[in-house]
């Protein structure tokens, strides 16, 4: 087959395009099937009109109008959709339900139902777009919200087949009205990769190779700033010599006060904050921690999300306590490959990181193990062959 797979933006900053459809593209066309990324590189301008190979794949960048973003936005859907029927598919694979990616889907539905022949359009969904869902995260138009809350259920109505990355995100999408048969489990997949060297980011942060290293990777958006300021100043009391490094970078101005509130709550001397980092360092960094919590409220949002950065620190062998919401519930068995706490409960969660700074051979057992369930259970080498099933069985 020839795939069009549809990005929803840029291959930077943001994940989406290198932590989800990338490698399932490249997975595709290890079995034979070709596939075309077709991006609206406005996250990333300098590559507009660029066509470029990303481990195989070929990656359209569509030329961006010149005209801005509100009357740019019907121009740049109608160069999405020629570019991708331009490549003669036998299927589209729309990501994210929203959109310009979205308008070109909408306008190849609309141009099937008036008699012209097109290729059958699946669409995936990672997040929650409306209510209660993404529309509450950014900081989107009322017109913006309305049109991508419109564009979530018409599209997923419409589709041919809906992918989704989160058991939330299943129930949802039926929901909607969608018939199960049209509906397929795709989890954010990993694969086996070269681990990081941490001690080179450990001696640029002056930390001792002896010393213990809880890591946070984070967007900050995930849970109630108090609860993580009260879980660290918890951990500091309960295991005064771990410390406490946050990688990541929020949306307003999150690390600033989190440094803040470190002043007032005494466990300043034992954090370090570094904000955004390349992604290409990331492992490095993931390999200096010797264990991580990770953070997520029970919410609509985190329930529909499908947690990458979850996967890396499993991928990356540490050791992981998490909030039992959504998809990490999926991702850990707990007390076997990671340890799962009551979402919101910031004492439980400091009492498990302090066992496990006490225990260096449960930790090693838990990393090894997250690993190594995440490879038998959520490789995409594993979920390419069920796509493709997937594929055949709502375009036949």
């Amino acid at each position: 087959m020839k795939i069009v797979f549809l990005a929803p933006f840029g291959i930077r900053p943001k994940g989406t395009v290198i932590a989800r459809m990338l490698p399932l593209a490249v997975e595709l066309q290890r079995i034979g099937h070709t596939v075309i990324i077709v991006a609206p590189p406005y996250t990333n301008p300098e590559d507009s009109g660029k066509v470029e190979l990303l481990r195989g794949v070929r990656l359209v960048n569509v030329v961006l109008p010149a005209c801005g973003k509100v009357l740019g936005a019907l121009p740049l859907a109608w160069r999405m959709f020629r570019a991708a029927i331009s490549e003669n598919s036998d299927l589209v694979h729309l990501f994210k339900p929203k959109g310009y990616g979205g308008l070109a889907a909408m306008l190849l539905l609309l141009l099937n139902r008036l008699g012209m022949r097109m290729p059958p359009l699946f669409l995936d969904s990672d997040d929650w777009e409306g209510a209660g869902g993404m529309n509450d995260l950014h900081a989107y138009s009322s017109m913006e919200k309305k049109l991508f809350a419109f564009q979530e259920k018409w599209l997923s109505r419409n589709a041919a087949g809906v992918t989704v990355a989160s058991r939330e995100l299943e129930k949802l999408t039926t929901e909607l009205g969608v018939p199960a048969s049209r509906i397929m489990y795709l989890p954010n997949c990993v694969e086996s990769r070269t681990l990081g060297n941490g001690q080179e980011v450990r001696k640029m942060l002056k930390i001792a190779p002896e010393t213990q290293v809880l890591l946070l990777y984070t967007r900050f958006f995930e849970f109630a700033q108090e609860r993580l300021y009260l879980l660290f100043r918890e951990i500091r009391r309960l295991s005064p010599k771990l410390h406490l490094l946050v990688v990541g970078q929020g949306r307003n101005r999150e690390e600033t006060l989190l440094l803040e509130a470190s002043e007032r709550m005494c466990f300043h001397d034992a954090l370090s904050v570094t904000g955004w980092i390349d992604p290409g360092e990331i492992p490095d960094y993931l390999a200096a921690a010797n264990m991580a919590v990770y953070l997520l409220d029970d919410t609509l949002l985190n329930r529909a999300k499908c947690p990458a950065k979850l996967t890396e620190l499993l991928m990356a062998g540490v050791p992981v306590v998490a909030d039992k919401t959504g998809q990490a519930a999926e991702y850990i068995e707990s007390s076997k490959t990671g340890i799962l706490c009551k979402p919101g409960d910031w004492q439980e969660m400091a009492a498990a990181v302090s066992f496990l700074s006490c225990n260096a051979s449960k930790r090693r057992e838990i990393g090894e193990a997250g690993r190594q369930y995440l490879l038998e259970n959520f490789s995409w080498r594993n979920y390419v062959g069920k796509i493709c099933i997937f594929y055949s069985r709502e375009t036949r």
